[in-house]
Parts: C-alpha cells; sequence; structure tokens
C-alpha cells in the first residue's frame, strides 16, 4: 500500500474494486507494471491499494481528461483487456472529492 501526499482539493478519485479469479498468469507483473505508468502521466497525483477478499485501489488526478488518457493509453488498455482473466468481478467509479480530512 501507499499513501498519497496530501493533495489540496478538489480533484479526482478512481476507486477500482475487484475480486481476484483464480488466474495469476502475469497478474503481478503487469499491475506493478501499470502502476509505474499511471505514476508518469501528466495529472496522476498519487493512490492508495489493499486488498483482501476485495481489493481496492484509489489513483488520484487532478482532472476528468488525466482520467480519459489515462483509461486510452495504449498500455492500460492492453491490460484492461486481460480483466476477464485476472478478476471474477470489478467495478471503476470516478468522484470528484470536494473536501478531506484526517491525520
Amino acid at each position: 500500500m501507499a499513501t498519497s501526499p496530501k493533495i489540496n482539493t478538489p480533484y479526482y478519485a478512481v476507486i477500482f474494486t475487484s475480486v481476484r479469479a483464480e488466474l495469476d498468469d502475469g497478474y503481478a507483473e503487469t499491475a506493478k507494471a501499470m502502476l509505474d505508468l499511471a505514476s508518469t502521466q501528466p495529472g496522476f497525483l498519487g493512490f492508495e491499494s489493499a486488498r483482501q477478499e476485495i481489493g481496492i485501489t484509489i489513483s488520484y488526478w487532478d482532472s476528468l481528461e488525466s482520467i480519459e488518457k489515462w483509461k486510452n493509453n495504449e498500455q492500460h488498455r492492453q491490460a484492461q483487456a486481460r480483466a476477464r482473466e485476472w478478476y471474477s468481478q470489478f467495478r471503476v467509479r470516478v468522484c470528484l472529492v470536494g473536501r478531506e480530512y484526517g491525520f
């Protein structure tokens, strides 16, 4: 799990929740490569991730345009094409974060 730094609001959060399938063929390597690639994309602000029965990965972005570009990145599209192999179910939610607090 990585924690993102304090980000000034507003910003966007892409929440990816998933349940893993049995097949692991290249999953770990691809997941790491996608995180490394996402972190180089314009507008990427950080991420947080946890996995038990359900995996939750939240990536933070400065704009909807940045999210759209990441969604359509060719390498990311290739990884997305394998989703049915790696997940028995998943959901993506895109949210505007207007306020945050914590310590």
